[in-house]
């Protein structure tokens, strides 16, 4: 009997079960627009023991790690059948991301994978790495999951090992479990990234909000978030696209910007969840913001606030790629709302809020004003606003 193994095995297991059953709770008064939660809800630890080590004590006597897990995040949300549902960004040490479910019964903890990672058919063209699911309960009655398929730039010179293509790859699903895998999007432009499917059919057509894109990095002279209609999902074809939600300068968004998860449908238009991206001495920013778009016309935005809606704090700000909020899911649940956000590409977390709340954010903050004097004129209204008020102060 190997004493060392046993003993290893017994720790390994009663701290993977606490992490896992740790009670979540609110953090302090927070910002009346959202709460934030004191833990992660998923990190690589806690990704199950039989993936990462070979539980054999003949072929693993050190009981050492086989497969490392280097990060979870960028996770697309659903609820089904009853349960919280994450498709989790899993990227083992290799730097090879995997889709796999984790699933809770109140949303905020517990999370447990499912016993097996996903498995996504592949196409005549192999992906490289795949990354960064959307889900979406389409009205045609399938789940879909729109995912960024990346492939090495086949024009790259001799000796680049960076340039690369991405893509949109979509798959659909009935459990979750097995996944059908259509042809990749086609649009005119260069890379595609950040694509969501709208969940309701627009003129009897597939709308999808796209993330046009001159090169893999950089956005180039276009870039924004971009709206088109494809007739036929099963030959998804973008012929004509339009930005709706521009990059502007000295913004929150001056450098890139993408749609989140799939928009939630309100009485007052539908509530969309973005990441917008500036450049900083310290690197890439992100950031999430929130805008509207009207329940007729889906690509016409009718209100924005001013500037970020959530931003990395404390540990947050701490990472594989540091500074970084990233949010591609979120869960209505009634009239609360439940956002899967990822912190600098490595953990999971949630933020709950409601939609009353978010309608009520989006509607009535002020929108950007684009230069520092009117900064200074919406903030001096609002002083004077409340002076006439008087609040008594403590």
């Amino acid at each position: 009997m190997n004493l060392h193994f046993e003993k290893r095995l017994s720790e390994l297991q009663q701290a993977h079960f606490d992490l896992i059953t740790t009670e979540n709770r609110k953090q302090g008064l927070g910002n009346g627009i959202f709460d934030r939660y004191e833990n992660p809800v998923l990190t690589a630890a806690h990704t199950p023991l039989n993936w990462r080590y070979d539980l054999n004590p003949q072929t693993n006597p050190y009981l050492m790690e086989r497969f490392g897990i280097n990060a979870t995040f960028n996770a697309g949300a659903i609820l089904f059948n009853g349960k919280f549902l994450m498709v989790v960004r899993v990227e083992g040490n290799d730097r090879k991301s995997f889709f796999a479910v984790a699933e809770s019964d109140n949303g905020i903890d517990n999370f447990k994978f499912w016993d097996y990672p996903i498995v996504i058919p592949e196409t005549n063209e192999p992906d490289t790495n795949v990354y960064d699911m959307r889900l979406i309960e389409h009205e045609d009655g399938w789940v879909y999951g729109l995912f960024c398929t990346e492939r090495k730039d086949p024009n790259a010179a001799e000796g680049d090992h960076t340039s690369a293509i991405a893509q949109c790859g979509i798959v659909r699903t009935k459990d979750l479990k097995k996944w059908q895998r259509l042809p990749d999007l086609k649009t005119s432009s260069a890379q595609q990234r950040n694509v969501v499917l709208h969940p309701e059919f627009v003129d009897g057509k597939y709308a999808f909000y796209t993330r046009p894109q001159d090169s893999f990095i950089e956005a180039g002279k276009g870039g924004g978030i971009g709206f088109g209609l494809c007739d036929d999902i099963e030959n998804p074809i973008i012929e004509n696209e339009k930005v709706i939600d521009h990059r502007v300068y000295h913004t929150i968004a001056e450098g890139k910007n993408g749609l989140g998860p799939a928009p939630i449908k309100t009485e007052k238009g539908w509530l969309h969840l973005a990441h917008g991206v500036r450049n900083t001495a310290a690197g890439l920013r992100y950031v999430l913001y929130l805008f509207m778009t009207d329940l007729k016309d889906i690509s016409k935005v009718i209100y924005k606030p001013a500037g970020y809606f959530m931003a990395p704090q404390g540990d947050e700000r701490i990472g594989d790629v540091s500074n970084v909020l990233f949010s591609n899911g979120w869960i209505q649940n009634g009239d609360d709302v439940y956002i899967y956000y990822a912190s600098s590409d490595t953990r999971m977390h949630v933020a709950t809020s409601t939609l009353d709340k978010l309608v009520d954010y989006a509607m009535n903050t002020p929108e950007d004003g684009f230069r520092s004097a009117e900064s200074v004129n919406t903030i001096s209204s609002l002083i004077s606003k409340n002076e006439s008020l008087a609040v008594p102060s403590k």
